[in-house]
């Protein structure tokens, strides 16, 4: 998965590299005053002499390009701590919580982010932190088949993102990872699922196909689970409900190979239960539970 560009903190009109003369000017005199009263400063009070917003935030801005995410951040909150009214203080908040997101530093990207929309709600850039907190969420999804949870908090941060701002930029590939999350958690069911139906648990079997064409309607599990559902009630002799689920089948789904094979299992109900990803999924499972 690509990073996230910068692209859309960098100033609209460039800033100027050059230092501010005036302050240098102040920073030579008053180094002068402090070694003609016999004061020595520290490399730590070195770091604390203010600097124009624009050298500050530019210097921060390279750094980040420079591939030094984590020094970038420090730089760009510095920036902030510096010229907290300044209009790149603002900008800043969001720079250092994408440079944190770069480094993987994900729950202090997730921080910074919160902070940017309690103070800035009608802020420009306010959808794309949603859709960076969001991100922060996504990426850190390892095994859905394991822990669902950050596929979750991806999920709902994407909705919000999507609810809040449906013209954004952001909200297009937003809708995409709502999609591919939703394919994650159903897919996560009907793992379960199919497990409990491979031990003729049939009731837990149905509660998570259910579940997939509830909450997951619009993933591309939802054939399959329409198929399971009715294999789980033909073996629990319930015709007349496999009859309604294959009518809904057909109807939302006649090009499906899950439809068809509902389709062959309804006019064949002593056929076996179609191959393949049945036995594939009773591996993964096991796993899960051992």
């Amino acid at each position: 998965m690509g990073r996230v560009g910068i692209a859309p903190y960098v100033l609209n009109k460039q800033i100027s590299a050059e230092p501010n003369v005036t302050i240098q000017k102040t920073i030579l005199l008053f180094a002068a005053c402090c070694l003609l009263g016999g004061c020595a400063t520290s490399p730590e009070a070195e770091d604390q002499v203010e600097q124009a917003v624009e050298v500050l935030y530019q210097d921060a801005l390279k750094t980040a390009i420079g591939g030094e995410p984590e020094d970038a951040a420090s730089k760009f909150e510095e920036v902030e701590r510096q010229h907290p009214s300044s209009k790149l203080a603002t900008r800043a908040q969001v720079m250092a919580a994408w440079s944190f997101y770069d480094a993987n530093q994900y729950s202090r990207a997730t921080a910074a982010l919160d902070r940017f929309i309690e103070l800035n709600p009608a802020d420009p850039l306010v959808d794309y932190a949603y859709y960076l907190k969001a991100l922060c969420y996504y990426e850190q999804i390892v095994d859905v088949e394991r822990d669902a949870e950050m596929t979750r908090l991806a999920l709902n941060a994407f909705e919000e993102l999507v609810r809040r701002f449906p013209r954004s930029n952001y909200a297009r590939d937003g809708q995409l990872k709502i999609d591919l999350t939703k394919s994650h958690l159903a897919g996560k069911e009907m793992t379960v699922g199919r497990f409990y139906l491979k031990r003729e648990q049939y009731v837990a079997a149905l509660r998570r196909f259910d579940t997939v064409v509830n909450d997951y309607n619009t993933s591309n599990q939802v054939p399959e689970a329409l198929y399971r559902k009715a294999e789980a009630y033909l073996a629990l002799g319930l015709v007349d409900q496999s009859e309604r689920v294959y009518q809904v089948a057909k109807y939302n789904y006649p090009n499906s190979i899950w439809t068809e094979r509902l389709t062959d299992l309804r006019e064949n109900p002593e056929k076996p239960a179609a191959p393949g990803l049945v036995k594939r999924s009773v591996d993964l499972i096991t796993n899960i539970f051992n």
